[in-house]
């Protein structure tokens, strides 16, 4: 039986250098089934936003060739965040030659665009998205400017990561059945709190296949329908209860639920025109 893998493909050129590793590496596995993802031009961190976004909706394997050490660092440290191996593609080829030859690696600080207020805020929001996703920091949410709530896999953290390139602050808080939410949470007072859901038959599908790329078949209840039914009307119970509005995106791309959020933020600071 064939095994079927993601990999995502970062550029910070035409993409020629990874599609060639990409390619050839491929063709020395036996039974390896993969779809491909391809990003170029990548040499600004406000790209990453919606790279990590796609990655976190389907985890895979990250192949990149990003040389300068902020857009590089970044995304090696989403990718990290996310749980998902990260390779760069002149690695271990650079530090060898670097280590036969006595020549030391030269490193490129900056992608050398243009700094102004805006990308710094892009930089912020992805910093604090990042150290504040799947529960991470729940204790300190104040700092949020939005936090979204839902039982796992309800699209929580690609969502986040959309939003953190639009240069808003991010956190998502998971809910976990037979725990209760984390008092900080439920204390906030500074950030939008929002309830994401989708519908049980959705997440079961979607859970299932991600037990089976884990190769997990000891969690029975985590896509079992009856459990999800459960776990889905108790988490819209928590949302109604405290007042937090809701947002359904078992039919929406992560790009709709994001503009929703966004919405709402305008319409909460006043300027809903």
């Amino acid at each position: 039986m064939s095994k079927a893998i993601v990999m995502y493909l970062v550029s910070h050129a035409s993409g020629e250098l990874v599609e060639m590793l990409a390619r050839n590496s491929i063709a020395q596995l036996e039974d390896l089934e993969v779809k491909r993802r391809l990003w170029k031009m990548v040499r600004r961190l406000d790209q990453l936003g919606d790279i990590l976004s796609t990655i976190a909706s389907e985890p895979g394997y990250v192949l990149h060739s990003i040389s300068h050490s902020d857009v590089r660092g970044a995304l090696e440290e989403g990718c990290r965040q996310l749980g998902v191996p990260c390779h760069y593609a002149l690695e271990p080829l650079v530090s060898r030659l670097s280590e036969y030859s006595g020549a030391p690696v030269e490193t490129h600080n900056s992608s050398g665009d243009a700094f102004d207020e805006d990308y710094y805020r892009r930089v912020e929001a992805m910093k604090f998205t990042l150290s504040h996703d799947d529960g991470l920091e729940s204790e300190h949410l104040e700092g949020a400017d939005v936090v979204l709530v839902g039982v796992s896999r309800t699209t929580k953290t690609p969502t986040c990561m959309y939003l953190a390139s639009r240069g808003i602050k991010a956190a998502n808080v998971p809910l976990v059945p037979g725990t209760p939410p984390p008092p900080a949470l439920l204390q906030a007072k500074e950030p939008l709190i929002v309830g994401l859901t989708v519908t049980p038959g959705r997440l079961a599908m979607v859970r299932a296949a991600r037990l089976r790329d884990l190769n997990d078949d000891g969690n029975s209840e985590y896509a079992d329908l009856e459990c999800l039914r459960k776990e889905v009307l108790e988490a819209r119970r928590l949302f109604i209860q405290r007042g937090w509005p809701v947002i359904d995106a078992t039919q929406r791309s992560i790009e709709q639920t994001a503009s929703l959020i966004i919405e709402m933020l305008r319409k909460r600071a006043g300027n809903g025109t």
